[in-house]
């Protein structure tokens, strides 16, 4: 059988970097004349934007109340206390009245070394916080990032997908004319057009989960609906600049294990605190003041001295939750300093494994292909292959395509978990 009117449709053109397929037509245009969006442009976006970054922030003025508080001299404040008396005596003579008055001051001390627990848990606390925000603007940096480079794929195969579209019909046209001229059996046109359609189909669920990642995309942007982006960028492997040394080093000191640890200090502290307000505070105060007569005034300075006696409450309920608190920073701290390298090993396993995946498809899979499709041309033209062989060839070619955009998309959203993990803040 026959097709040399076939050999022109048969060629997948490779479509051209910077071009997108609108959901509405089926001609491609260039990027370029819509409103791109780079990585940086994303990231700062995102960076002033972010509802999630800004109400993580929003806590840090919370933590530096608390320090500003445990940094004063003493806990509490002192008393003050004025107090006045109208006095009357019924004499012989006639009723005598005369005023009295009395002032003093009182300070309540603590004793058990309460203040220095107290700065402690708050400085540790504010340090924690301080590490949170960085953590998560770099977990935010990611998972930017990894949305952005779903989207530019997913461009990629919605151009990949149009190609094939136009590919299956104008092949299934020409059978269908050959059909009709009664050199190609019915068969033949109707696997053609059941080819046309899946290729329709995988353009329509390409272009709904474009739509799905730039919404997903525009959410921690900011953007309305009439500002879905588009964006532009390099989804290609490039030098990373590290080893997983490197990264183990980096992973250790990370800002998460950091306020991991800084949390474990400010709930030791915390504890320490509590413990330490078992001990009953001392009331120091002095007093002055005027009594008496008139005839007779007294000048009165008075010294007091007062301690709450630690019969029936000790503090264990706040002791016992200090304590779990403790407990538990302790735990979260160690389960993530175990399990960062783990996952950072892993991370750098799977980095390696994905590039050379693409690189064995650059070199080895993709060249066989086009050349694959050089012979088919050929061959059609020559009337040695039949449609069957055709469509396996065109499939290969497709399949190819799309595993290589997905291990792109694959090693892009490898590297950036991996980073986030150990991290790493260089380049998105």
């Amino acid at each position: 059988m026959r097709f040399p009117s076939l050999a022109v449709a048969c060629v997948l053109a490779i479509p051209p970097a910077g071009w997108s397929q609108p959901a509405a037509s089926g001609t491609p245009v260039p990027q370029a004349a819509q409103q791109l969006l780079t990585l940086p442009e994303a990231l700062a976006l995102a960076e002033a934007a972010n509802p999630v970054l800004r109400a993580k922030t929003a806590q840090l003025s919370a933590a530096q109340g608390a320090a500003t508080d445990a940094g004063a001299l003493l806990q509490n404040n002192p008393q003050l206390s004025l107090e006045g008396t109208r006095r009357r005596i019924a004499a012989s003579s006639g009723d005598e009245s005369w005023n009295e008055w009395n002032a003093g001051v009182a300070q309540t001390f603590e004793i058990a070394g309460q203040p220095g627990w107290r700065r402690e848990a708050a400085h540790a606390g504010l340090d924690a916080v301080g590490l949170e925000i960085e953590h998560e603007r770099l977990q935010q940096r990611a998972e930017v990032a990894r949305r952005f480079y779903r989207v530019l794929a997913l461009q990629r195969r919605v151009a990949i997908e149009g190609e094939a579209t136009r590919l299956f019909d104008n092949t299934a046209q020409a059978v269908e004319r050959r059909r009709a001229a009664g050199e190609d059996t019915r068969l033949d046109a109707n696997v053609a057009l059941v080819e046309a359609e899946r290729a329709r189909n995988h353009l329509a669920s390409t272009q709904e989960q474009l739509l799905e990642a730039r919404a997903a995309l525009a959410t921690p942007l900011q953007l309305t609906p009439q500002q879905l982006p588009v964006v532009e960028g390099v989804l290609e492997p490039v030098a990373v600049g590290y080893d997983e040394a490197e990264l183990l080093a980096r992973a250790s000191a990370q800002p998460r294990l950091q306020a991991l640890s800084a949390r474990e200090r400010s709930a030791q502290a915390r504890l320490k605190l509590e413990q330490a307000a078992r001990y009953p505070d001392v009331t120091l105060g002095v007093a002055a003041g005027r009594e008496g007569p008139p005839s007779a005034r007294e000048n009165l300075t008075t010294f007091s001295l007062s301690v709450p006696l630690p019969l029936f409450r000790h503090n264990a309920t706040a002791i016992g939750q200090a304590a779990s608190e403790a407990s538990q920073a302790g735990i979260e701290r160690q389960s993530a300093e175990r399990d960062t390298p783990t996952q950072v090993h892993a991370l750098w396993a799977r980095l390696q494994s994905l590039r050379q995946r693409i690189e064995r498809l650059e070199r080895s899979v993709l060249p066989a292909l086009s050349r694959n499709e050089q012979l088919s041309s050929r061959s059609l033209q020559a009337g040695q292959i039949g449609l069957l062989e055709l469509l396996i060839t065109n499939r290969q070619v497709l399949d190819a395509r799309r595993e290589l955009l997905d291990a792109l998309l694959d090693y892009q959203t490898t590297r950036l978990t991996l980073e986030a993990t150990a991290g790493f803040s260089g380049r998105p």
